[in-house]
């Protein structure tokens, strides 16, 4: 079969996909922007997508879903592909190391250990198994990817912590530590650089994400809704501002707040 009869049949699946791929990155005959990049200009579309996935299944967009996991699964073939030209590896060892991932961690499904067990302990094997493919690290928190989300990356640093005993006993603690944290902030805010106020401020986020694990929330899904409620909120004051044949910029604070006070009573 050659290149335009896989492409052009879609019935080909991903196959297809892996020689659209191809073509793009031809040094002949491909597109000129596809055959610049590398893996290090293609990552942050790689992180983009992955929120634009997180984005659609928050907002139930199950119509947007599937473009979106698409250009996701575009970006996972991209660097299989540059991997491939530069000899490194391809498409087939990407899905080969999933599959075998899947399978060494999943032993109570795909081996003989007993499959009655709680998520939570499920969980427990799943990481216990990954610190055994690990080995023995230099430290506790090796292998936290520096580059996750602050927030997430904070949970996980805790969470790895907290496997060894480093970690508040009670969740009155954090929140007497957020409390002096806070503040310690708010009481030497003058006095302190601007380096020593981010500093500060950094230090009560990292508590204040050690709250949410404490209290089982994900603090990068909290603030998300919390982004996303703010929007509505703030979208509901400019509505009723046009209706005024107003904009923000044109309006007082205390209008505003009134507004605001309005949207958040209608539940928005």
């Amino acid at each position: 079969m050659n290149s335009d009869d896989i492409i052009y049949d879609r019935r080909n699946g991903i196959l297809r996909l892996l020689e659209i791929m191809r073509r793009l990155r031809d040094p002949d005959t491909g597109c000129p922007w596809d055959i610049e990049q590398d893996f290090k200009s293609i990552a942050p579309y790689t992180i983009e997508e992955a929120y634009e996935v997180a984005d659609a299944i928050e907002r139930e967009a199950w119509d947007e879903l599937p473009g979106e996991l698409g250009d996701l699964l575009l970006n996972t073939i991209y660097h299989a592909q540059m991997a491939e030209e530069a000899g490194k590896f391809d498409f087939d060892t990407v899905v080969q190391a999933i599959s075998d991932k899947m399978i060494a961690r999943h032993p109570h499904v795909f081996g003989d250990e007993n499959r009655d067990k709680s998520a939570a302990q499920q969980l427990k094997d799943w990481e216990e198994i990954k610190a055994k493919e690990r080995g023995a690290p230099a430290s506790v928190l090796d292998g936290i990817a520096g580059n996750l989300p602050a927030l997430t990356r904070a949970l996980k640093l805790q969470n790895r912590a907290a496997r060894v005993g480093f970690d508040w006993p009670e969740t009155m603690q954090v929140l007497d530590k957020i409390k002096e944290e806070s503040a310690e902030l708010v009481e030497a805010k003058e006095s302190l650089t601007e380096k020593e106020i981010e500093e500060e401020f950094g230090d009560l986020l990292f508590v204040m994400a050690n709250l949410g694990r404490h209290l089982g929330v994900q603090p990068e899904e909290a603030l998300r809704k919390a982004n996303a409620k703010f929007t509505r909120r703030f979208n509901a004051v400019e509505t009723a501002l046009k209706a005024k044949g107003k904009a923000p910029q044109d309006s007082s604070l205390e209008e505003m707040d009134t507004l605001w006070d309005a949207a958040k009573r209608a539940g928005k």
